[in-house]
């Protein structure tokens, strides 16, 4: 291994894992993203090509091994050469669907479009 390494905050916005380096460094200054296991607290913690780190993205949690260092924010092949997804995107809470309707009596509670229409339609007659 060489003894090279890269700010957190520009390997994030090289591998394009976010979409401007503020916006890696405030995950960075978060304390959510760990490399190796441990939290980190600064953007200019040094990375090195074998680190993973784990941080939430979304509703995913991801797991990333560095496999190389950038030299620049290059398109989006060369940004996948840098890194290994280690496990594919988990949710960290199912997204449910639309809640349920709840069921009601006809005629209680606030009339739907179609009774609305009905009573205008009956107005109309008189």
């Amino acid at each position: 291994m060489s003894g090279e390494t890269q700010r957190l905050d520009k390997w994030l916005w090289f591998a394009r894992l976010f979409k401007s380096r503020t916006v890696a460094s405030c995950l960075c200054a978060s304390g959510r993203l760990r490399v190796n296991g441990t939290s980190v607290n600064k953007a200019h913690h040094g990375l090195r090509p074998g680190d993973v780190l784990t941080f939430p993205k979304g509703p995913h949690i991801r797991v990333i091994e560095v496999r190389d260092l950038g030299e620049r924010r290059g398109p989006a092949v060369e940004a996948r050469a840098l890194y290994e997804d280690l496990e594919p995107p988990t949710l960290k809470r199912p997204i449910a669907g639309p809640p349920p309707v709840a069921p009601r009596a006809r005629g209680s509670g606030r009339p739907t479009k179609a009774e609305r229409r009905a009573t205008d339609r009956l107005r109309e007659r008189i």
